[in-house]
């Protein structure tokens, strides 16, 4: 039976999940991130404070659960067209500020992109990528391990789990870089897999000092964007990207949706919620109830700046308020992860900077 035309999302023609939810009412979306089983090592830390990801590393050295009834019902809200969540009270989104307060990663530099033409033969300078491997891992993945563009994330857990004690620097090096890899492939940039690291990444670990010049964060809103936007679709169930990211945004917007006993506050502020246990029963109900509580949601119920109190400024590391990240926040412009391009729509979404919403003219 096919879609009726008139529910299909206007940009590619495919049947936004809000326009049939009736014929699915318990519909629920699972995620596949994984969580890193590689120990934070300390002698990693100048690497990953070169690499501008000291934050996010904290932040993956804590436990995360998805709470999937949740994310689903808020997806039914999110609108590929403009980028937002279309609520009762009117729209809101992630943006470009919640990524930094949230996972500490850097918005201003270098967008995060590269060329994969015959990347599974040569990457930068001609070589072949497992000479790249060898070089700046120390060891090559065997062929078992490698799909098409990636490596099983077993193998990196079980070459690179432990750096040895007693390390020579360059082997800490190595080790560093693996982590790299594993961090960004598993909490930032994660596909549908969850169990696989493009080998994209070698190019960048293979420049450590070069790597805090790249906006992560705009590129991981990118990511998440297009992950979101994919998920909208009534035929996919499988949410990938950031999800730490999306379900404390949501926590911090949303008070009436936070679990309790989670008052303390830490930096990067998404590990606030570490522990979190949403429990896996009763998926369909919950997905009902999550949506029937956003359908009563009231202007009151969603804090448009909540990053202003003074308990919150007091654990934000300063870095990131440096004026080359924040006056990039508020800017209306393309996000870019590699063949990813999406749009960061902050002018429908004025008052979560404190402005004032002008009323929309029909077109």
């Amino acid at each position: 039976m096919g879609d009726d035309p008139g529910r299909l999302y206007r940009l590619d023609g495919v049947a936004h999940i809000a326009g049939v939810i009736n014929n699915e009412p318990r519909r629920c979306i699972s995620n596949v991130r994984r969580q890193q089983g590689m120990r934070l090592d300390e002698r990693y830390v100048p690497y990953l404070q070169m690499a501008g990801l000291y934050h996010l590393a904290r932040l993956n050295d804590r436990w995360f659960r998805l709470d999937e009834p949740l994310v689903s019902a808020f997806v039914e809200r999110w609108r590929p067209e403009t980028h937002t969540f279309h609520m009762s009270f009117g729209e809101c989104t992630i943006t470009l500020q919640d990524v930094a307060y949230q996972l500490g990663l850097p918005v201003d530099g270098h967008y995060v992109s590269g060329c994969l033409t015959d990347f599974h033969l040569y990457i930068e300078g001609g070589r072949p990528a497992r000479q790249w491997f060898h070089e700046l891992l120390g060891v090559v993945p065997p062929e078992n391990q490698v799909q098409k563009f990636a490596v099983n994330c077993t193998w990196f857990q079980e070459t690179f789990g432990e750096c040895p004690d007693g390390a020579d620097e360059e082997t800490v090096r190595c080790f560093a870089r693996a982590y790299i890899m594993m961090l960004l492939g598993t909490q930032l940039f994660a596909d549908k897999s969850g169990n696989r690291i493009h080998i994209r990444w070698l190019p960048y670990v293979a420049r450590l000092e070069e790597m805090g010049g790249y906006s992560w964060g705009s590129a991981a809103l990118a990511w998440l964007y297009r992950c979101m936007c994919q998920v909208a679709n009534r035929h996919v169930v499988k949410l990938a990207g950031p999800l730490q990211l999306l379900q404390s945004w949501i926590f911090w917007k949303f008070p009436s949706f936070r679990p309790t006993g989670y008052d303390e506050i830490r930096w990067p502020l998404s590990s606030r919620w570490s522990g979190y246990n949403p429990g896996i029963s009763n998926k369909g109900p919950r997905v009902q109830m999550v949506r029937l509580k956003i359908d009563l949601l009231q202007p009151r119920d969603f804090i448009w700046i909540p990053y202003s109190a003074l308990h919150v400024i007091q654990v934000v590391h300063p870095e990131v308020l440096e004026p080359r990240h924040t006056m990039l926040w508020r800017c209306v412009t393309s996000l870019i992860s590699f063949a990813v391009v999406e749009w960061h729509q902050v002018d429908r979404v004025l008052p979560q900077f404190g402005g004032v919403q002008p009323p929309r003219v029909p077109p």
